[in-house]
């Protein structure tokens, strides 16, 4: 566990002393921003975070391979992965700190929107359980993406592949109950289980639903194993 947060803590102090940490806060920030007054500014205004919280999704799909793809290929680029895995430090370590960091990185992006939660309680009474549900689902969204990230970052030396790679996986799995209206009742079923932004739907109207928990705990842990394995196998290259 010590490695685990000497590692978590390196990361997350490399993340934001960089540039990048703040520009990706903002063009979150700004996003959130623009789809939240869109939400409260249409025919039927509604006094809830639902209208920036499922829009912004799709920008997880582009956030969190640039948050991820230096965790593990620029290590292998450098050569300092083989020195870490040689330190008396485990695999299953090395990916425990390197997600711990990049789920601190996560979070940090919600902070600024806390803003856009006080302006509904100021102007407006809104129910606060959709709201805390819609923050929790969206760290849980996170948290799978960041996941499939991570075991991007580690399939390669090269940032932008690894990227490029996490990002098309994430846009498959976030648009594949879309194809519901081409297949038979069989695969419905199956897509729109597999589907990473079927699950966050509940948690946006206000429903903690166990089910769709498990789904996000089970897809990460899922994620994160294979990341292990991606690592494990270096040693016999």
């Amino acid at each position: 566990m010590k490695n685990t947060l000497v590692i978590a803590w390196k990361e997350t102090r490399t993340y934001f002393v960089s540039p990048m940490a703040y520009i990706v806060m903002a063009v979150y920030a700004a996003l959130a921003a623009y789809y939240f007054v869109t939400s409260i500014s249409g025919v039927l205004p509604e006094a809830t975070i639902r209208g920036y919280i499922l829009p912004t999704t799709f920008i997880f799909t582009l956030l969190s391979p640039i948050i991820t793809m230096r965790l593990l290929a620029e290590e292998q680029k450098l050569g300092t992965l083989e020195l870490l895995m040689t330190s008396p430090v485990r695999d299953y370590e090395i990916v425990m700190g390197k997600f711990l960091a990049s789920m601190t990185s996560l979070i940090s992006l919600l902070v600024p929107t806390a803003y856009l939660a006080i302006v509904l309680v100021w102007f407006a009474s809104p129910d606060m359980g959709p709201m805390l549900s819609g923050y929790l689902g969206i760290i849980f969204f996170g948290m799978a993406t960041l996941s499939v990230g991570l075991f991007a970052s580690s399939l390669s030396g090269n940032q932008i592949v690894a990227a490029v790679v996490a990002m098309g996986i994430l846009l498959l799995l976030s648009i594949i109950d879309l194809a519901t209206s081409y297949v038979g009742s069989i695969f419905t079923e199956i897509f729109l289980q597999i589907s990473i932004t079927t699950h966050l739907e509940s948690f946006a109207r206000g429903v903690i639903d166990t089910h769709d928990m498990v789904f996000y705990l089970i897809f990460t842990t899922f994620m994160l194993f294979l990341t292990v394995r991606s690592l494990e196998s270096r040693r016999w290259r």
